[in-house]
């Protein structure tokens, strides 16, 4: 049975993640660009991680890294990675609104990734599991009624054959590619799911498994970043909301490593 102070705590992180897309939304509206935003914010996250890491282990070495771990740390930083590109470019495309409505099929994708690898048995005579798969359905039918009611109207041709405004025509192509986007990164972070709760299984050491994953997603970010940003321009962060997104970002994975540092100490 889950405590009420882990449900205070992920409740407490999704309005913070709400108050992200918000805050990236706003920034990019002022040129911010999203391959860059990503960049910083796992960068900035290294030191602060690498800081716990030392105390927390400082008298309790980590379990020995072999290469078999490390590539599959870095595979998980390639999927952190591109979660996070997918999402802050569907955001870009579409609305934060649509963003959140999308986080909800995460819960869905993880149910189903969980059984495909063996993770949770389909037993559909327990009340728990006929529950997650109630969950599953109601979040997957909740997401397509936000995407297709929030979206921008849909004019269809009348009797004498009006054509579009094309004004219209483009915030629809930009929904759709923005919903696309979400429903990826959606499937990418229930990806990150399994596959970081498999790391873990055999490297039991969470600080030290996401300051490494931070480092990779940090070097692949950056990679992607100067193939598609080509103007250096780009990488200035402005002293306005593009300052505040990224040091706001910064903030939500400040609080969650301090929190479980606390409680590993404990």
């Amino acid at each position: 049975m889950w405590s009420s102070e882990l449900i205070a705590l992920m409740l407490i992180i999704e309005c913070l993640e709400v108050g992200l897309t918000t805050l990236s939304k706003a920034a990019m509206r002022r040129g911010m660009s999203d391959f860059v935003f990503v960049v910083y914010s796992n960068a900035l996250s290294v030191p602060i991680l690498l800081f716990c890491c030392l105390l927390f282990h400082r008298r309790r070495f980590p379990p020995p890294l072999t290469l078999s771990i490390l590539c599959r740390i870095f595979i998980l930083g390639l999927i952190s990675c591109s979660t996070q590109m997918f999402i802050f470019v569907g955001i870009r495309y579409s609305s934060p609104t649509l963003s959140s409505a999308m986080t909800d099929l995460v819960p869905a994708f993880t149910f189903i990734l969980a059984i495909i690898s063996r993770m949770e048995k389909l037993d559909l005579k327990a009340g728990s599991c006929r529950a997650k798969c109630i969950g599953t359905i109601v979040s997957i039918i909740g997401a397509l009624i936000v995407t297709i009611y929030k979206g921008p109207q849909i004019a269809f041709a009348s009797s004498t054959f009006k054509i579009l405004d094309e004004n219209l025509r483009s915030q629809i192509s930009n929904w759709v590619i923005g919903g696309f986007l979400l429903a990826i990164a959606a499937f990418s972070i229930a990806l990150f799911y399994v596959a970081q709760t498999s790391i873990i299984r055999d490297y039991p050491a969470e600080l030290m498994l996401t300051l490494i994953c931070h480092i990779f997603v940090t070097m692949q970010s950056s990679i992607v970043s100067l193939i598609a940003e080509r103007d250096p321009s780009a990488w200035r962060l402005k002293p306005d909301m593009e300052l505040i997104a990224v040091g706001y970002s910064v903030s939500i994975y400040i609080y969650i490593y301090i929190y479980i540092y606390m409680k590993k100490l404990n």
